[in-house]
């Protein structure tokens, strides 16, 4: 069994605010022979004594969420976002890093003509079946499928649409942002046509300043999920940005501004 370790907080948070704590897990393997640092970030008040348990949120693009330093061209601020709720109501967030060069690839369900054979099956496996276990084992987490969550942006968020139906066993919920579904020449809708559906609660959105073809990709997903059983303002919350594009700033705000609406998908 791998022990995480405690890291200093990579960023310095308001005084005001009780700060969540940051834990890594070094080299986990998987899938294949990539090796990777998980980092998990824990509410203020987490106390190791205590019984309260937590939701979780299995978030993509680990790299870009606690560490300005580590981050592609900006960071997502979850430790202030964590900090700025204290010990109310918040998730573990856990943070997996993509691998550079082949996220495309590692991050889609399907084969495509340019980027090669779609690794995002294996991956899937590796975050049900090598990260939660981790993460169940070393903190007080709830781990039914209703406290559980899988989430990304752009390709992490096409990944998160497929793990919350290829997945539904672990996963109750799941944040898609910006998904990159033209991927693949927008194989997921013909996938999801023969997926049995709806299952889970899902966070869906775009923003205006992405491009028409981005957003009417989104908005037909809405459409499709919606003609096969998911609830507007129920089991789908749907959202446009008009001031957002396809960019790690616009995640970030968006997840802030939305937060209670994103933890009402989970119990």
């Amino acid at each position: 069994m791998s022990f995480p370790t405690l890291l200093p907080l990579p960023v310095t948070l308001d005084d005001d605010f009780d700060a969540p704590t940051l834990w890594q897990f070094a080299d986990v393997p998987g899938p294949g022979k990539a090796t990777r640092n998980i980092h998990v970030a824990l509410p203020a008040g987490y106390e190791p004594s205590a019984r309260r348990r937590y939701p979780v949120v299995y978030l993509q693009d680990g790299q870009n969420l606690f560490d300005p330093a580590t981050a592609y061209a900006d960071h997502w601020g979850m430790l202030e976002t964590l900090a700025a709720r204290g010990a109310k109501r918040v998730p573990i967030v856990v943070g997996i890093p993509n691998l550079g060069i082949d996220r495309l690839r590692e991050y889609s369900p399907f084969d495509d003509i340019i980027h090669g054979e779609g690794g995002g099956a294996a991956y899937l496996a590796f975050v049900r079946y090598t990260v939660k276990p981790l993460v169940d084992r070393a903190f007080r987490t709830r781990t039914s499928r209703a406290s559980t969550t899988i989430a990304g942006s752009s390709m992490g968020g096409l990944l998160a649409m497929y793990g919350l139906v290829a997945g539904a066993s672990t996963f109750g919920s799941a944040w898609v942002m910006s998904p990159a579904l033209w991927y693949a020449d927008g194989a997921i809708y013909d996938w999801l046509e023969r997926q049995p559906t709806p299952v889970g609660r899902l966070w869906l959105d775009v923003g205006l300043g992405e491009g028409i073809d981005a957003v009417h990709d989104v908005r037909r997903m809405r459409d499709m999920l919606v003609a096969r059983g998911w609830r507007l303002d129920d089991t789908l919350h749907y959202r446009e940005d008009p001031d957002g594009d396809h960019d790690e700033g616009s995640w970030r705000r968006r997840i802030q501004e939305n937060f209670r609406a994103l933890m009402g998908l989970m119990e």
